[in-house]
């Protein structure tokens, strides 16, 4: 049975496998590489992920299938000029072999819940553009898109 639940310090070595693997899995992708060298979490993650167990404006959610961690997901409760506050899914990771059962879901469910009871007047996430699957996950969840962030690559060439 697929469920969510608060991260402990007990899945910290788990945590970090799984934000490897979305590294892995998003890195390669259009957009992943920026991804990866400005937003992903970085070594040592136990210590970064441990570091946001313990802070009152973050959640870390596990998601689990007969209790056995699968999936993970953050959210930061940022505060904005205006005194509101605004929940950023930052990750949001199931393992291909356990996609497509509720992991997600479960996992997204608890993260806006936490939003909401911290009176988020609102809940982003992120959305590689080449990964639909994820754009496709978060809209069946009722997510619209508010902000598209247009990137022009400097990137040249090595050359003679």
């Amino acid at each position: 049975m697929e469920a969510a639940r608060a991260a402990r310090p007990d899945d910290l070595e788990r945590l970090s496998e799984l934000a490897r693997l979305l590294l892995t899995e998003l890195a390669p992708m259009r957009g992943g590489g920026v991804w990866a060298a400005r937003d992903a979490r970085t070594e040592p993650l136990d210590e970064v992920l441990g570091g946001l167990l313990e802070r009152d404006d973050a959640r870390v959610v596990v998601g689990t299938i007969d209790d056995v961690p699968v999936g993970f997901g953050i959210v930061e409760v940022e505060t904005l000029r205006d005194g509101r506050r605004l929940g950023r899914i930052t990750e949001l990771f199931v393992e291909s072999e356990a996609r497509a059962v509720g992991v997600g879901e479960r996992v997204l469910e608890v993260l806006v819940a936490h939003c909401a009871k911290a009176g988020c007047v609102g809940v982003d996430a992120l959305a590689l553009p080449g990964h639909r699957a994820a754009k496709n996950f978060f809209e069946e969840a009722g997510f619209t898109a508010r902000l598209l962030v247009m990137h022009h690559a400097l990137d040249r060439p090595e050359g003679p």
